[in-house]
């Protein structure tokens, strides 16, 4: 009887890493997805906490069980909670390392998507303090853009001296630069960006 519990003793401390690494690995998760989102440009706290929780829950508590079954039929002297164990903790290292991953291929596409807002900024203001009338001209500070396709398509508007109206040019980073820029219209940024939604 001893023996026995011993040896399961043995197995439960072998086996009990999937629960600590669920916690750690979530946290971990949370701040990858945080800094590194692996979609789009930022991510809140709470919405990598959902995603991040959400995933390594599935992970743990629905595939490492078929997981750990498989397991078992290579492994025949592991008891069924030992290799769900080990198949939940390398289901959410797994996890981890993919969001990684995504993250890190994303943040490049962010850089580059934001190196061509930087590019289509210059270009419109240019444009506009050269040809606009002379009642934008002097209000350039205050130009505002609106991202039409990420890493190609740009909406840049200034407001008139008085506010009343906007001068919009659109920039298109695929043509060169100088044909790149075309007027867009007196349609404020704030209601075209409602249209895109």
């Amino acid at each position: 009887m001893d023996s026995a519990w011993i040896t399961r003793m043995r197995w439960r401390r072998r086996g009990a890493w999937m629960w600590p690494a669920f916690v750690a690995l979530t946290a971990v998760d949370v701040v990858v997805l945080h800094a590194l989102p692996p979609d789009g440009d930022s991510e809140s706290v709470v919405a990598a906490m959902l995603f991040a929780g959400f995933w390594n829950l599935i992970a743990v508590a629905v595939i490492a069980h078929p997981v750990g079954a498989i397991l078992r039929r290579a492994r025949r002297d592991l008891p069924r909670f030992v290799a769900r164990d080990y198949a939940g903790t390398w289901l959410v290292i797994a996890l981890a390392a993919a969001m990684l991953v995504a993250g890190l291929a994303n943040r490049s596409t962010v850089s580059t998507d934001r190196a061509a807002m930087r590019d289509a900024i210059v270009r419109a203001v240019a444009w506009i303090g050269y040809r606009a009338p002379p009642q934008f001209r002097s209000e350039l500070r205050l130009a505002s853009t609106v991202t039409i396709e990420a890493g190609s398509l740009y909406r840049t508007c200034v407001p008139s001296t008085a506010g009343h109206q906007t001068f919009c040019v659109v920039v298109n980073d695929r043509e060169p630069v100088n044909r790149s820029v075309h007027f867009a219209g007196y349609e404020p940024n704030a209601a075209f960006a409602t249209g895109l939604e």
